[in-house]
């Protein structure tokens, strides 16, 4: 159902972004900005009407990537006082970034430097945080502010859990932050993050605001009453329904198994993928998305393998996908120089997750955020940051010792968790793969398994903690995810001698059996990472690699056509986060 557009009377249109000869861009701007945060405070109060540079400083700074500045952060209580905030956003003719946890790593939720035609509003949405249950827990709502975490802890009971359960939980990302972008996750059998049901509004090419109800629950027929209907939840089995329209991506299991294919099994831009919400980048303000859940296994044996031979994990791959057995929950890679470095690097993280559980962690870094604010005022940056590395440096070594003895011996690392009842032939078939090779394997106790994943998933902080501890030596990080052709044995990098001597370190990581793959490289001073990075892309292109692969295109990489088309068939006005994917950050994508 699609709510009609708000009537062009009541609404301004949205300019072209041009200025009158002889005006600035900013003179332009100055008094609709001051109406604009006049009706901002309207909708939501002034309390949540940020405008300093030192309180809007976290939500406009990417967690790893991309900043700018924004005429106002607004935190919004409910789904109604965000249609309000986007009316007014849009009748300012101004930009709109919608944000949820912004736990992202190519920037494609925050402002990106300057060269935006009009005012720009971000809008946080983390205090909507609403999960509903549908279908006995089959199916759930989730509102812009639920974070992986809490839905997982909202399924527990009932013996289910979400797409994503690893991985980018661990710091607080959004639901909906992963459908937009079309996160992978690290789980083998369930691949992006997809769904056809979502409640979401946009902008038509004649500048009209409209709410778009395809969430497949009959709501109601203004925008506040289905918008106030979504957010109580407990909706009647007869108001609910689907059409055929999916809340999953049902075929990826079977995609993921075809280890002869000539193509990567997911990659962010595939247009297989590409449905309203589902890759829409900000493109579109999302209110609700509605997505499958999955049974849980009730046991499972975590299997560490390492070996000096990338042929050793080829084999094993091909083994697991292309046999008999059920497909792995989990089979995750990490490189030994960046075990390492998260060793030393990634301690502090590790074990917040370990003692104080992944719903803790957004608090704590919303509180790193306030002590490196107050620092930034007599010039002292990553405080927060180096005062947790020298601390945990302190205490005693906190992995395992048989992860600390692999870590010796073994250059790469594979961390592969499966059903309890696929233990057995697993482990057979483990032993019959490696006994050629130069790998080994065994089979870690409850703790040994727990801190290996978590270990790998403290690695994307480890490359952020060593720039801000680095910062004389590091020009900055050049960060790839990649999805490799399915049928590619030659999965470890080579680089040229020339790219590599640019190159301080290495953090090689990611999801094994998905053929997808984390590479950051920490850039000595002295270097262009900008140029750099170009040059891994042309390495990427000769080996028919896709990139990025789960975290979207954000300010970092060029969204390929097919994104692109998505993009603006969303947002012809372009008034919705502007210039993800290097495009064009001017109204009408002029």
């Amino acid at each position: 159902m699609t709510i009609p557009p708000t009537d062009p009377g009541a609404m301004p249109q949205m300019s072209d972004g041009a200025a009158p000869r002889g005006e600035t861009v900013a003179a332009r701007d100055a008094e609709p900005t001051a109406a604009l945060l006049g009706a901002l405070r309207a909708a939501v109060g002034a309390r949540h009407v940020l405008t300093g540079a030192a309180e809007t400083h976290r939500f406009r700074t990417g967690y790893r990537f991309g900043t700018g500045p924004v005429a106002a952060v607004v935190r919004p209580a409910s789904l109604v006082e965000l249609w309000h905030v986007t009316q007014a956003v849009v009748a300012a003719g101004a930009i709109l970034i919608p944000q949820a946890s912004n736990t992202g790593l190519t920037g494609g939720s925050t402002p990106d430097g300057e060269g935006y035609d009009r005012p720009v509003v971000l809008v946080s949405m983390l205090r909507i945080a609403g999960v509903h249950l549908l279908r006995g827990g089959e199916q759930v709502v989730c509102l812009p502010g639920a974070t992986l975490d809490r839905l997982e802890k909202t399924l527990a009971p009932l013996g289910r859990e979400p797409h994503s359960v690893i991985g980018s939980s661990c710091i607080g990302a959004s639901v909906l932050g992963g459908v937009c972008n079309n996160s992978g996750g690290a789980l083998v059998r369930r691949g992006p993050a997809y769904t056809e049901l979502a409640l979401y509004a946009r902008v038509d090419g004649a500048g009209r605001l409209e709410l778009v109800n395809h969430l497949g629950i009959d709501l109601g027929d203004t925008p506040e009453q289905m918008l106030a209907r979504v957010e109580r939840g407990g909706f009647p089995a007869t108001a609910v329904h689907d059409g055929g329209a999916r809340a999953s991506d049902h075929a990826y299991a079977t995609h993921v198994r075809a280890v002869d294919a000539d193509t990567p099994a997911r990659f962010n831009a595939d247009p297989q993928r590409l449905f309203e919400a589902s890759g829409s980048a900000g493109h579109v303000v999302v209110f609700a998305v509605r997505l499958d859940t999955f049974v849980k296994e009730a046991g499972t044996t975590v299997f560490y393998v390492g070996s000096n031979d990338t042929a050793d994990l080829t084999r094993l791959r091909r083994a697991m996908l292309g046999g008999d057995l059920p497909l792995p929950i989990a089979g995750e890679y990490l490189h030994r120089e960046a075990f390492t470095l998260t060793e030393r690097y990634g301690r502090d993280t590790f074990l917040a997750i370990r003692h104080l559980g992944t719903a803790r962690l957004p608090a704590l870094f919303r509180w790193k955020d306030r002590v490196d604010g107050w620092f930034r005022r007599f010039g002292l940056q990553g405080v927060a940051d180096r005062t947790l590395q020298a601390a945990t440096r302190l205490g005693p070594g906190h992995l395992p010792k048989r992860l600390t003895a692999y870590r010796d011996r073994f250059e790469h690392h594979l961390m592969l968790r499966v059903a309890a009842r696929d233990a057995g032939a697993t482990e057979a078939l483990l032993a019959d793969v490696l006994e050629p090779g130069d790998g080994a394997f065994f089979r870690c106790t409850q703790e040994e398994g727990d801190a290996a994943f978590t270990h790998r998933f403290a690695a994307a902080g480890a490359a952020v903690r060593y720039r801000t501890v680095h910062a004389r030596e590091v020009a900055d990080i050049v960060a790839l995810d990649i999805a490799l052709r399915r049928n590619d044995d030659d999965w470890f990098e080579t680089l040229p001698a020339e790219v590599d001597a640019a190159i301080a370190h290495k953090f090689y990581y990611g999801h094994f059996f998905c053929h997808v793959f984390h590479q950051d490289y920490v850039i000595r001073a002295g270097h262009d990472p900008l140029a750099i990075e170009h040059a891994m892309w042309a390495l990427l292109d000769a080996r028919g690699a896709e990139y990025p692969a789960e975290h979207n295109v954000g300010h970092l990489y060029t969204a390929k056509p097919a994104l692109t088309d998505h993009y603006r068939a969303l947002d012809p006005m372009n008034s919705f986060n502007p210039g993800v994917g290097q495009t064009s950050k001017r109204a009408r994508w002029r």
